[in-house]
């Protein structure tokens, strides 16, 4: 288990938000005792939480992008609601699909809406509906290096494309010199990873490729990593955990990962005034911009990934909550509908700044909160 490291970026963003610095992200349960039986009303970062209806334990699964938000929310969730236990496995946005249409799981974590066919598959499970994308978590992905003596390290989507694609093998490249002037990069061999299993984060990181480097990524954007050469790695974790470990490395991956382990990010040159970080505050001004191009109660979003707006970062992921707009399970739906009003909550808003995420825009969230409302 990790603590957040608070960026001055967040804490000026967050402003007087109470959430301590001893949060530990997890889902195991909380040893708090402030919490009450009565509906959750209480005092303190948890003072909005209600839980009528919640009861028992509700499983989730799905993905490992949103594990650290997550984590705080059920930690916060748990202990205002003593005798509900809510299981949420990392795991991927493919495998939580696969796991919310078999029914096994009251929702899903998803990087990716659900395609045609995957909604198709779910009115087995929805009986009387269907699975609907619900955006919850917002956030930029992280092109995380391992290069000693580099900081500040710049790149292109061109760049970016020719890394991941094999056809820039080396440090040095004149590509990389020519957009980091006056930088020590030394000849190191690159060491690109990538996920190892069918991920919403290399399927997001595959449209920001095809919008902004076409003539350089000529791959569908995916959840199966398309392109040859790369060594894999499971979860957001476990490229990070390489990246960690291993100089010359490059991956991808959320920028909790990156924070919590001090794994320097790339700034992207976007064609923008200046090269853009990869911070929560920089991932909202582009997620701000998204436009819901779902029908009905689905609420999937598109993103601009090519965007040149000054400040913002274009590789941005939105995790969406997988749900069944009715023919919800009676046994969870109670819970469900509790702990997704909380997630969508100012409250539960606020606190996904505190782990390196980014707020889903105001008016989104809005028609959000609406909807879960509405699930039967």
């Amino acid at each position: 288990m990790k603590l957040q490291r608070k960026t001055g970026l967040r804490a000026t963003a967050l402003g007087a938000l109470a959430v301590s610095g001893a949060l530990v992200l997890t889902a195991c349960g909380s040893d708090d005792n402030t919490g009450s039986p009565d509906g959750g009303k209480k005092t303190g970062a948890t003072s909005s939480i209600k839980c009528d209806g919640a009861k028992g334990q509700l499983l989730a699964s799905g993905s490992s992008a949103q594990k650290n938000a997550m984590d705080l929310w059920v930690k916060n969730y748990m202990a205002a609601c003593p005798g509900v236990e809510i299981n949420y496995k990392s795991s991927s946005s493919g495998e939580g699909i696969i796991a919310f249409n078999q029914g096994r799981v009251g929702f899903a974590g998803s990087d990716s809406a659900l395609k045609p066919e995957e909604v198709a598959e779910s009115k087995k499970i929805c009986k009387s509906g269907q699975g609907i994308n619900l955006p919850m978590v917002g956030g930029p992905i992280a092109i995380g290096y391992n290069v000693p003596g580099v900081k500040d390290l710049v790149l292109d989507a061109p760049t970016i494309a020719k890394i991941f694609n094999d056809k820039i093998k080396k440090w040095d490249d004149p590509a990389i010199a020519k957009l980091n002037p006056g930088a020590k990069l030394p000849s190191t061999p690159i060491q690109a990873f990538h996920r190892s299993e069918d991920s919403g984060t290399t399927q997001n990181l595959g449209k920001y490729l095809g919008k902004a480097a076409k003539a350089d990524w000529p791959y569908e954007a995916e959840k199966k990593w398309p392109a040859p050469g790369g060594q894999a790695a499971s979860g957001s974790s476990g490229v990070a955990a390489q990246v960690k470990q291993v100089e010359g490395a490059i991956g991808y991956f959320e920028l909790s990962y990156a924070e919590s382990q001090s794994i320097p990010a790339v700034q992207i040159a976007t064609g923008a005034p200046a090269p853009v970080p990869a911070t929560s505050e920089n991932a909202s001004k582009a997620i701000a911009a998204a436009k819901v191009k779902g029908t009905g109660k689905d609420l999937a979003l598109e993103l601009d990934y090519a965007t040149k707006a000054e400040g913002a970062y274009p590789i941005v992921l939105v995790t969406y909550e997988v749900v069944c707009d009715t023919g919800n399970k009676a046994d969870t739906l109670g819970t469900v509908k509790s702990f997704l009003t909380y997630t969508a909550s100012d409250e539960g808003q606020k606190v996904l700044a505190e782990a390196g995420y980014a707020p889903i825009p105001a008016e989104i969230n809005a028609k959000v909160r609406e909807t879960v409302n509405g699930l039967s």
